[in-house]
């Protein structure tokens, strides 16, 4: 009898300890670019293990020149995408149902740049010229802005010839365009490391500018945030995200390490690109601030990027019940 018992008693330890080991809930979260310290709460948050703490499992899939998050996480290729307003309105009006869910970078860090003994000063000079253009979605901003100045970016008189630029200042150390594009985080200071100074650069800011479109927002799709269960691993990922981000911001030179250990490239350029990147999230709340929703709502309708003004774009139930410790 005795053995009878403690078997059963040892059986019964079994199963429970089985049934507490539970496997913790599967996110993946496909990024808008390559790994770099512009995404380093992310690898953070699932480096020192506050994911795990959360109960998820988390696979981050690094982006690139060919990779459109929306197309991925319309495939079913990811639960969560980072990206920006403009590329993800204009998927949202082709039917992939996309929503804002949280918004970590509160300003843009996109830039024109023109060297200072070129033609171009001022925003008056511009028609006339060339300028390089991003595409894959990061050309919304700049013909927004152009829209809002009033000009023509079909070239000819009195407009300017838009050049598709690559991912690099080569168009601008070739001459190929009078001004580029750049982010304050990443492609200016390869600028600088190819021999530029602030000084010999005019920068036209658009943050500064007020021109600027939401960037870096996390997006989900909407028929996933209707499931209770999907929403609440979403509310646990965000948390756990932004506490990455608030340790990245607190240790940038170990959140660079810890982006050159998940593929980064030139640690002293990541230490760079983490303290710029800081002054784009500013507080780690994670919240959208809605006027600047509108802003970049009301640029793409103006520019006829979207044609009708959307709704249900955004979401503030998952960064209302966010913590970050």
């Amino acid at each position: 009898m005795k053995k009878m018992l403690s078997t059963l008693a040892t059986t019964v330890a079994i199963t429970f300890l089985a049934g507490s080991a539970h496997a913790a809930d599967e996110v993946t979260l496909q990024l808008k670019w390559v790994a770099q310290a512009q995404f380093a709460g992310y690898y953070v948050a699932k480096d020192k293990g506050f994911y795990e703490d959360a109960d998820l499992d988390v696979t981050i899939k690094p982006g690139g020149p060919d990779i459109a998050p929306e197309q991925v996480i319309a495939g079913g290729g990811a639960d969560v995408i980072v990206d920006w307003m403009g590329g993800a309105l204009a998927a949202r009006e082709k039917g992939v149902g996309l929503v804002n869910i949280a918004q970590p970078f509160k300003k843009a860090g996109m830039e024109l740049v023109c060297p200072k003994d070129g033609p171009i000063q001022t925003t008056e000079d511009f028609p006339g010229h060339t300028l390089g253009v991003w595409f894959f979605g990061n050309e919304y901003p700049f013909y927004a802005w152009m829209n809002k100045l009033g000009i023509s970016t079909e070239g000819g008189d009195g407009g300017v010839t838009v050049l598709k630029q690559s991912f690099d200042v080569q168009p601008l150390i070739q001459k190929q365009a009078d001004c580029i594009s750049v982010m304050t985080y990443n492609e200016y200071w390869q600028l600088m490391d190819a021999g530029y100074k602030p000084e010999d650069l005019v920068v036209f800011n658009y943050s500064e500018l007020g021109v600027d479109l939401l960037e870096d927002g996390l997006y989900a799709m909407e028929d996933d945030l209707k499931d209770p269960e999907f929403a609440d691993k979403m509310v646990r990922f965000v948390s756990a995200s932004m506490k990455g981000w608030k340790y990245a911001i607190e240790n940038p030179d170990e959140a660079a390490e810890i982006v050159m250990d998940n593929g980064g490239q030139d640690e002293n350029h990541q230490k760079r690109m983490m303290g710029e990147v800081a002054k784009l999230i500013g507080e780690p709340d994670a919240k959208l601030i809605e006027a600047a929703y509108e802003r970049t709502a009301q640029a793409l309708l103006d520019q006829k990027i979207i044609e009708t003004e959307p709704s249900g774009a955004w979401t503030a139930d998952i960064t209302d019940k966010v913590t970050v410790e």
